[in-house]
């Protein structure tokens, strides 16, 4: 099975329908249904903040999808760990010429250890770390 890992692009691209980037997130699930997703909870956090301020409709989308992403048995919800988290301020700090974030870091540090090499991302940082972005 192809493991693939969600970026918070990849979240925030399913549920904002007016977005130009959900048609391609939505026409890359029908074409790779044989795929299980790894996240993070601080790339759901992110979700989450990022839908903050877009009004309760779009609030309530955003709860319910970390609440699917939770209890998905297709996808790996990698949990808040203190020792991902150390390592990725090490990366972060190794890297304050580059401006990646700190949850891209955290990401990054993730996608390290479980050795996948593809991202559901259009973010050129992960290029730049050696991932494959889906999304160029």
């Amino acid at each position: 099975m192809r493991i693939v890992f969600a970026d918070t692009f990849y979240w925030i691209a399913l549920l904002n329908t007016n977005g130009q980037d959900h048609k391609q997130v939505i026409q890359f699930g029908k074409t790779n249904p044989n795929i299980n997703l790894v996240t993070t909870e601080p790339v759901v956090d992110e979700l989450l903040n990022f839908f903050g301020s877009k009004g309760a409709f779009l609030r309530g989308r955003a709860f319910s999808l970390s609440e699917r992403i939770a209890i998905d048995r297709t996808i790996q919800l990698i949990a808040h760990d203190s020792y991902i988290r150390k390592t990725a301020l090490i990366l972060y700090h190794d890297r304050l010429d580059k401006g990646y974030s700190f949850t891209d870091c955290y990401s990054m540090i993730v996608m390290q250890r479980m050795e996948i090499s593809e991202v559901l991302t259009h973010d050129k940082h992960f290029i730049q770390e050696g991932f494959n972005i889906l999304f160029p």
